[in-house]
């Protein structure tokens, strides 16, 4: 897992450098043993510092284990300003790999609006569906607009 700073280059050098430094600690956190994400709220604020700012539509899964440490987090698809294609098998594939047990589903609205879109919907059906097969439990799947962050699970859609 790596994170890129995605804060504009237009702000300061220091600002840069502690935004770089606060992504450098919280993945050193991360990756400690014994380093959960128990709450939609430890989430919504990792994906807050990895997503916002992001030019480009972004998706990502966070792969867990049953006691929901992060496993692994992927960026799996990249698209335009408003829109990313999401393939079911490849996210699998890959929780597969990662041997995980649970999986939570981000991405981000570029232009800054977080509220789901029917697309978001159906996708998010079809990856449950397809995770359900081989026993990866979906968690959630929360989209990632400027500060606000829309939860499926909050909102009883999964």
């Amino acid at each position: 897992m790596t994170f890129e700073l995605t804060a504009s280059p237009a702000l300061p050098m220091t600002t840069r450098r502690t935004v770089q430094r606060a992504l450098s600690l919280l993945e050193k956190h991360l990756r400690e043993p014994g380093a959960l994400f128990t709450s939609t709220a430890a989430v919504r604020d990792w994906l807050r510092l990895k997503m916002t700012g992001l030019e480009r539509e972004v998706f990502m899964v966070l792969y867990l284990d049953n006691q929901h440490r992060l496993l692994e987090c992927e960026t799996l698809f990249s698209g335009t300003i408003n829109s990313t294609e999401v393939h079911p098998r490849e996210v699998v594939k890959a929780g597969l790999r990662h041997n995980a047990a649970t999986a939570v589903l981000a991405h981000n609205h570029p232009s800054g609006h977080s509220e789901p879109s029917d697309a978001d919907r159906r996708i998010t059906e079809r990856l449950k569906q397809a995770l359900d097969l081989v026993d990866i439990r979906l968690l959630d799947h929360l989209v990632v607009g400027r500060m606000d962050i829309v939860s499926f699970a909050e909102r009883g859609w999964l």
